[in-house]
């Protein structure tokens, strides 16, 4: 197939478009470059800059691809800054995926493969969390995501889409030449390896007073690798709907630096922040109807080899992509 791939400059949409390569598939990626990285786009994939918020850079460049499927990752997707700046995530990932839809539909595309987030759910009363538990985000960025799934649901019914939904889990680590390059970083691993590093002096636990074991948030940590064979499984498939991406295990940020401290050799000093707004105690993933739909199970499942993947990523870039900044 020919897939355009929204985002396939960022961490994990990269990743996904490797993995599309490797299979056989044809690969466009488009993407404006704000935090994507020319770096990271394999040179086998042709690549268009634009921006979804322009709705005739997306229509122009759907209708050059014309592409069989379209996998979708291009998103802001912080959840302090969507809490402090809603209208950025609602113009952008929302507005932006009308945009997309808009243009799909104008070129007889069906099939859409949406990277969306367990931060649909909120903060859900059960663990594990299944496809069926109660949507209820708690910040702009996991509305956001939950408004362009329902956008997808009326597409589906009125214009004949066939989409699914990834709710992934807490994406990390690293792939051979492929990693996590942010300006404003949040994620727990890249922000403890910048210990090491030599680029931080500490690393920072935002909240240590969560309901849970050690009073840290507990994620599921699944790695790129996985999501990214997700991803093909769900493009070669015929099913449509939602499925959860996570290992079925929860790690505490606690857990999640003493890791690193042993993968690195590093002491890591780590200092309790005030909590991050909209951030739920724990959220870990019941993976089943992945691996009973697409066959899907995450291979990736211990903490130390997660962040021993990105550490070796982050140790030949200390400083991204480009190297230093200035």
């Amino acid at each position: 197939m020919k897939v355009l791939v929204t985002g396939g400059a960022g961490y994990i949409g990269s990743c996904a478009a490797k993995h599309l390569l490797d299979a056989g598939h044809e690969v466009v990626v488009f993407d404006s470059m704000e935090l994507g990285h020319v770096e990271a786009v394999d040179r086998r994939a042709r690549l268009i800059v634009g921006d979804l918020r322009h709705e005739g850079e997306i229509l122009e460049a759907m209708r050059a691809a014309k592409p069989d499927a379209v996998m979708h990752f291009a998103a802001y997707a912080l959840v302090g800054e969507s809490s402090a700046d809603p209208g950025k995530y609602f113009r952008n990932n929302d507005i932006g995926g009308i945009h997309l839809a808009e243009s799909m539909k104008a070129c007889g595309v069906k099939r859409i493969v949406f990277s969306s987030t367990c931060a649909t759910y909120g903060q859900p009363d059960h663990m594990p969390i299944t496809e069926d538990t109660p949507q209820r985000p708690t910040n702009p960025y996991g509305e956001s995501k939950l408004l362009f799934e329902r956008m997808l649901g009326w597409y589906q019914r009125i214009h004949g889409f066939r989409p699914v939904f990834l709710r992934y889990f807490n994406a990390c680590g690293a792939e051979g030449g492929l990693g996590e390059d942010r300006e404003i970083e949040t994620h727990i691993i890249p922000n403890v390896l910048r210990v090491p590093l030599g680029r931080k002096d500490h690393v920072d636990v935002f909240g240590g007073d969560y309901r849970t074991p050690d009073g840290t948030c507990v994620r599921d940590y699944v790695h790129i690798s996985d999501l990214a064979r997700a991803h093909l499984l769900a493009l070669e498939s015929d099913f449509c709907g939602a499925l959860n991406l996570g290992t079925g295990r929860g790690f505490s940020v606690k857990e999640i630096v003493e890791a690193a401290r042993r993968v690195t050799g590093h002491p890591i000093p780590a200092v309790v922040a005030p909590r991050r707004p909209g951030d739920p105690d724990e959220l870990v993933a019941d993976p089943r109807k992945a691996f009973d739909v697409l066959g899907w199970k995450a291979e990736w499942t211990d903490p130390e080899k997660i962040i021993a993947s990105a550490w070796a990523w982050h140790s030949a870039h200390p400083f991204g992509y480009a190297g230093k900044r200035p």
